[in-house]
């Protein structure tokens, strides 16, 4: 194999999602790069890899940067894995790409599993345009607060997020992205208790929140843009709804055409003020 970085996928919960060319590129390199090689020296054991491994995580010093770019520098092939998916997408790892592409050396990138992508795909949200935001905050002060400067954001949000967060998480939504806001939860992707839900923030939270199985394991978030939700209205909508909103205050005259169209209320709202 030529000497380049090899950024490898790995499978996120189901073995048999990792490519051939995967494991080619894992039987063949010199080194495997693995954020926690415990971690990985049970998928490369199922496959019959038994290619040296290093460990490279978030905490790894300058000096295993230099280590690793400097045996691709003297020819080695390397490949670099996370504990599941694609390495760097809300994993480390830019570090050592960036070190290698500095010296003028390859970089050769492998398609394959990513928990957003895959969530995603199985959401029925809109996929023309969508924003990672991977994991925001633990602290609820600095969590609101991305999620309040997101709120207007034209795109499909997608957010990882451990079990015993995803309360909070959700509780924060309901109140600063509106109830209302469509939003599909995806638990498990690739694995044995897999389940994927679309609902309002209201809905979803209550479910989770009733359901303590809905607490335990991986979770990928999706919020639909607020945007979004008010292109579903029609143009007798709109027009009925602007025309109560010169006489009535812009909540209720919301109030009304979201009961007789079968409307959410707070999309009809915000275009009133959006309107202003």
């Amino acid at each position: 194999m030529k000497a380049a970085l090899y950024v490898v996928p790995t499978p996120i919960g189901n073995f048999e999602d990792m490519t051939l060319r995967a494991i080619s590129v894992l039987q063949g390199v010199d080194l495997i790069a693995a954020e926690d090689t415990r971690h990985s020296r049970m998928l490369l054991s199922h496959y019959d890899i038994d290619t040296p491994m290093t460990s490279f995580h978030e905490h790894s010093g300058e000096a295993v940067v230099t280590d690793v770019a400097s045996r691709i520098e003297q020819g080695q092939a390397v490949a670099l894995i996370s504990d599941a998916g694609t390495p760097l997408v809300s994993d480390p790892g830019y570090v050592l790409v960036r070190s290698v592409q500095d010296r003028g050396l390859s970089i050769v990138p492998l398609p394959g599993a990513c928990a957003a992508v895959t969530a995603l795909s199985a959401a029925g949200l809109p996929t023309h345009s969508f924003r990672f935001e991977g994991f925001l905050s633990a602290k609820r002060g600095p969590r609101r607060s991305r999620l309040d400067a997101l709120k207007s954001i034209d795109s499909t949000l997608i957010f990882y997020e451990a079990p015993h967060r995803i309360l909070d998480l959700l509780s924060d939504m309901l109140e600063i992205l509106e109830p209302d806001r469509e939003i599909c939860i995806a638990r498990e992707i690739t694995k044995t208790f897999e389940t994927i839900r679309r609902g309002s923030i209201a809905e979803i939270y209550a479910w989770v929140g009733s359901d303590s199985n809905q607490q335990r394991g991986e979770l990928v978030v999706m919020v639909a843009s607020r945007q979004e939700q008010a292109s579903t209205v029609s143009d007798a909508a709109l027009k009925l709804l602007y025309r109560l909103s010169d006489e009535l205050p812009p909540r209720k005259a919301a109030q009304l055409v979201a009961d007789h169209y079968k409307l959410k209320s707070r999309a009809l709202y915000q275009l009133l003020l959006d309107r202003e």
